[in-house]
């Protein structure tokens, strides 16, 4: 798949096709780890992409032979300065939660290793998919570091016991263990992992943007609600959500047995 250089200094290269940008982290020779420039220039990628209409699904990748390794330890140990470590952590962390406010949905597409804040990054995404060969790892614990911050996410995307397992031990677990604990959505043959990111983007930015905006929102705003308050929340969004034009012409296609036009109004 082509790809084109941004202004970010090729720490991440984007790649528009079909209403579907595709954000490829650029450090492989250090498994596009995830140092403060390159967690800064994702952002700006980010940012860029939210104010463009014709992008609908953000899918983020890695180049060379892995998805992503984690925070560059080496930047963490050649500036051992606490202003430094929190610098790049509190980067981390606002670079995760804007994918979370990010008005679209962001695909992960995983190949070879995610570990560390790389799993993090996987288990922020709205979705995953990774091929047969992959890793996935929190293995702070091994070299003195628990992995608090990818915690955070993988704890919310995964059972309890299923998280502090990958905590606890650091081990590596499959594609398939991933799949089977709720970390990934789909597993396939390496040769298909393009093919099959693609074909989830694309069954996504068919609908339509509004909805899935307002959708996104809803779904992270009512996880840590009570149930009563979900609900209430919830119906209030699906009230807004029905005043909606698109949700009029969806309905009226629904009914009329054609295809829906959308105007993200």
């Amino acid at each position: 798949m082509p790809v084109t250089k941004t202004a970010s200094e090729s720490l991440v290269l984007r790649n528009d096709r079909d209403g579907i940008s595709t954000l490829t982290l650029n450090r492989p020779k250090a498994y596009n780890s995830l140092s403060i420039n390159c967690m800064e220039a994702i952002m700006k990628e980010l940012q860029r992409t939210s104010e463009d209409s014709s992008i609908k699904v953000v899918v983020i990748s890695g180049s060379g032979k892995g998805f992503c390794a984690g925070h560059d330890m080496k930047d963490l140990r050649a500036n051992p300065e606490k202003s430094f470590y929190e610098k790049t952590f509190n980067t981390s962390s606002k670079m995760m939660m804007s994918i979370i406010n990010f008005p679209k949905p962001v695909i992960a597409k995983v190949h070879g290793i995610a570990t560390a804040a790389g799993c993090q990054l996987v288990a922020t995404c709205d979705l995953a998919v990774a091929e047969e060969n992959a890793r996935f790892a929190t293995p702070g614990v091994n070299i003195g570091l628990f992995c608090s911050t990818p915690m955070v996410s993988l704890s919310r995307n995964v059972a309890r016991k299923h998280a502090m397992e990958m905590l606890l031990t650091g081990d590596f677990i499959s594609a398939e263990r991933a799949y089977e604990i709720g970390l990934i959505n789909r597993v396939v043959p390496f040769e298909e992992l393009d093919d099959a990111a693609n074909d989830l983007a694309q069954q996504i930015a068919s609908k339509s943007p509004l909805t899935l905006k307002i959708g996104k929102k809803a779904f992270y705003e009512q996880l840590d609600k009570d149930l009563k308050s979900a609900y209430e929340y919830c119906s209030r969004v699906m009230v807004e959500n029905m005043m909606a034009q698109d949700a009029e012409e969806g309905i009226d296609a629904f009914l009329e047995k054609r295809n829906p036009v959308w105007q993200g109004k």
